[in-house]
């Protein structure tokens, strides 16, 4: 008996001590191909906006995201 609550307790501690799942509902969780087409969309719209200025988009990383500045050519 003693077993039985020393490992459940184990199991326990243990599932309690495990990374969170990824989250499945997030749009394009899981599929590349989405997250591809996104900053290719992004990247557009921010050639599109840069060009309007005369200007053209230079892209940056920061924590994980991509941002565009527009710098002048």
């Amino acid at each position: 008996m003693n077993w039985t609550a020393v490992a459940c307790i184990v199991l326990v501690a243990g599932c309690a001590n495990s990374p969170a799942p990824e989250n499945e509902s997030a749009p394009g969780a899981g599929r590349p191909g989405v997250d591809e087409r996104r900053e290719a969309r992004a990247l557009e719209q921010a050639e599109s906006d840069c060009a309007s200025q005369g200007k053209r988009a230079v892209a940056r990383r920061e924590e994980g995201e991509t941002f565009y500045d527009c710098v002048d050519k």
